[in-house]
């Protein structure tokens, strides 16, 4: 279902740019062209340009669409690692706590606790920005940490009725 919500002139031009891609595509003749593109400039709410192109089929999205949705996609996957890597550092910095208390004599052991996190968020690091981007396989990795970090979902409870 279209949303009730206003439009800006951006999305009506937009709208206005798919009826004449479909017109150059045969789909539309000029009478329809210009009756479409006159309701698309004049429509107020989604819903309204939802119904201008309803029977007419998706168009397949720009190169600059495919560009935004991969920049948007990585960006959403950088914040999630940052957020689990933050989580995992705690344990260190209350190591790094501990060994300052105790002295902060010999070897710096918290490194340890440390790798523990920067292993994870340079691997996956690197295939967000490497070379050849595996934005998949850093999604699955951080959904199944996310779901190791849940644990089992525990046991349900049924609420049993009284019988009189």
């Amino acid at each position: 279902m279209a949303s009730p919500l206003r439009v800006s002139d951006d999305d009506r031009e937009r709208v206005a740019r798919e009826i004449r891609d479909h017109f150059a595509a045969g789909r539309l003749t000029e009478e329809e062209l210009d009756e479409r593109v006159a309701a698309a400039y004049a429509v107020r709410t989604e819903a309204d340009l939802e119904a201008i192109r309803a029977d007419l089929p998706r168009l397949p999205a720009t190169p600059a669409e495919l560009r935004a949705a991969h920049v948007e996609r990585r960006t959403e996957l950088r914040r999630q690692l940052f957020q689990q890597s933050g989580g995992a550092l705690v344990p260190f910095g209350i190591c790094a706590v501990i060994w300052l208390a105790s002295g902060a004599s010999g070897f710096f052991w918290p490194i340890w606790i440390a790798l523990f996190a920067l292993i994870p968020l340079l691997r996956n690091g690197w295939r967000l920005y490497g070379p050849a981007p595996e934005l998949d396989q850093v999604e699955r990795e951080l959904a199944q940490r996310q779901r190791q970090r849940r644990g089992p979902p525990g046991p349900r409870h049924r609420q049993r009725g009284r019988r009189l």
